[in-house]
C-alpha cells in the first residue's frame, strides 16, 4: 500500500490489511505443506488484528478498551513474525511481503500509541 491508499480511520486500516493478508494466504494455499501452514498461521494473526480493534470499539471499559488493542498489538507482531518467516523463506522475495512488513509495523505503532494514549487519559 503507498501513502495514498492507506485509510486513514484504524479500523479501515486493518480491515485493508487483513484483505492483503487474505489473498497472500490465498496464494500460499497453492504452494508446499510448509507455505500452506504458515499461511494459516498468517491467517489467524492477520485477520485478527482488525477484529480486536473492532471489538476495542464496543469495549465495556477504559481497560477493556486497552486489553483489546493490547491484544491486537500482539497479533501485529505475531503477524510480522509470520511474514518475515515466509518472507526469508520465500525464494521469490515477493516485494509484496515487504509493503506487508511494512504496513504491520506502521500498525502495530499505531496501536502502541493509541494505548499509550488511552493509558493516560488523552483518549
Amino acid at each position: 500500500m503507498n501513502e495514498k491508499e492507506k485509510p486513514k480511520d484504524i479500523s479501515e486500516r486493518t480491515f485493508a490489511f487483513a484483505l492483503a493478508v487474505v489473498r497472500l494466504c490465498q496464494r500460499l494455499e497453492k504452494q508446499t505443506d510448509v507455505y500452506r501452514t504458515l499461511g494459516r498461521q498468517l491467517l489467524r494473526s492477520g485477520t485478527s488484528i482488525g477484529a480486536n480493534v473492532e471489538e476495542a470499539q464496543a469495549g465495556q471499559s477504559r481497560a477493556d478498551f486497552v486489553s483489546k488493542y493490547a491484544i491486537a498489538l500482539k497479533e501485529a507482531r505475531e503477524t510480522i513474525y509470520w511474514l518475515r518467516l515466509i518472507q526469508e523463506t520465500d525464494s521469490s522475495k515477493s516485494e509484496k511481503s515487504d509493503d506487508l512488513i511494512q504496513e504491520a509495523d506502521e500498525i502495530s505503532r499505531i496501536i502502541g500509541s493509541i494505548i499509550v494514549n488511552t493509558k493516560k487519559g488523552n483518549i
